[in-house]
């Protein structure tokens, strides 16, 4: 299913009558890649940003949104860490590594 960024890259597609090799080709990577970033399988390059807005002369709006839809995509199932505990860190990681071996009953209790 595509993200944000995906529909707006499909937009900016539609519009300009390109495919998605056209703007894989614009963006120096292969249509798989992009289609993945598009399905929200990989995150955007931050670089992407730039390209688009030169390659599709994106006007102030269409760069609020694209900046929007970015940051969406690379920050989706993100969490900012930053102000933990080295413990609490280790804690949160001990916990995700392990997450799959988990009984899902106790799982559900402890999200309640």
């Amino acid at each position: 299913m595509a993200n944000s960024f995906g529909k707006f890259c499909k937009r900016l597609r539609i519009d300009r009558e390109e495919l998605l090799f056209d703007m894989a080709k614009t963006l120096g990577v292969s249509t798989a890649f992009l289609s993945k970033v598009e399905n929200g399988k990989k995150k955007p390059p931050q670089e992407w940003r730039d390209v688009l807005i030169k390659a599709y002369n994106l006007d102030e709006k269409q760069t609020q949104e694209l900046d929007d839809v970015i940051f969406e995509a690379r920050n989706k199932d993100s969490l900012d860490i930053s102000k933990m505990s080295d413990e609490d860190k280790a804690l949160m990681l001990s916990f995700a590594r392990r997450l799959d071996t988990i009984d899902k009953n106790k799982l559900r209790a402890l999200i309640e």
